[in-house]
């Protein structure tokens, strides 16, 4: 069997698994069984006279063929979905643009986003996707993203090993901040310093040995109390309201920031500073996806200018 010959399916499947990183875990996407994803797999891998994926206990990961298969069926898979999507009449200046965005950025940034460009693109349609960073990087480099709002924390590592590296802009570097409850002694002045943070009750998002301690301010010389976890942003911050401890927040977050929750900075200690990025491949953006990327760095520009 010629590469030539190779069936859209077949590509198809192939980006899902890149994506998703387990054979599994591309046959629950695709609705398939585990073997038929398997077969087309083996048909693609023949086809190429070289093994794609290297198999391994916590899943799979590209070979040098592997990636340049991927490079080559995104490129034609866009753009058979770009014809099907022309076809079907929609205006030449529209289309859809595929962003993916993390936890946080659903509470402020990307509705201003997209309420934005809804009035000044109308044609432009978004669809949106929530994911850790690792999810939405296999998901720009398998090409079902054409977009990643992403956080990140020094020592800004890239984003991964993989090469030519994905663009990354920049779109703002801010300080955490601290959340408090508003009736707290700490709430009466505009900053506190570190010291003043020593034995306090805190809210952070549930830990492991591969995930930092979110919530806890950096740096402290003592093993935190925490009282409360959650991983989603606006239940810490009600809980904060609700006078059940403390919990640092991203900058652009403080926004969201509901009554009763007094945002302060933090003198002194560690200043770790958080990046929000957009990340995509290194290539050209399509003009809808411009235009999503410049409506982004609106947003997170009007969030940084707030108090």
């Amino acid at each position: 069997m010629d590469f030539s010959d190779v069936s859209l399916v077949e590509l198809r499947v192939f980006r899902e698994v890149a994506e998703r990183g387990t054979l599994t875990a591309a046959a629950t996407a695709l609705g398939y069984t585990q073997s038929a994803v398997s077969r087309q797999i083996a048909s693609l891998e023949r086809a190429a006279g070289a093994p794609l994926l290297e198999r391994r206990r916590d899943g799979v990961r590209l070979t040098a063929a592997g990636h340049v298969v991927l490079r080559r069926a995104v490129t034609v898979l866009d753009e058979i979905d770009a014809t099907a999507r022309e076809l079907a009449g929609l205006p030449a200046e529209g289309g859809t643009v595929r962003l993916g965005w993390f936890a946080s950025a659903g509470a402020v940034l990307l509705p201003r986003a997209v309420a934005a460009l809804r009035r000044t693109h109308p044609a432009v349609t978004i669809t949106t996707r929530e994911g850790s960073t690792p999810a939405l990087v296999r998901a720009l480099r398998a090409g079902t993203l054409d977009l990643a709002l992403l956080a990140m924390e020094p020592p800004y590592r890239p984003l991964d090993t993989e090469s030519p590296s994905l663009a990354v802009q920049t779109l703002s570097e801010r300080s955490l901040l601290l959340a408090v409850p508003a009736s707290h002694p700490l709430a009466r002045a505009d900053s506190v310093d570190i010291a003043d943070l020593r034995g306090r009750h805190w809210i952070a998002a549930p830990s492991s040995a591969k995930e930092k301690l979110l919530g806890v301010w950096p740096g402290l010389d003592e093993r935190p109390e925490i009282t409360h976890t959650a991983r989603d942003w606006l239940a810490k911050l009600h809980l904060v309201a609700a006078g059940c401890g403390l919990t640092t927040i991203p900058a652009a977050l403080a926004a969201a920031a509901p009554p009763g929750v007094r945002i302060v900075s933090v003198r002194g200690g560690s200043q770790e500073r958080r990046r929000l990025v957009l990340a995509h491949l290194p290539r050209p953006l399509a003009e809808p996806a411009a235009r999503v990327a410049e409506a982004l760095r609106t947003a997170v520009a009007d969030a940084s200018r707030a108090p």
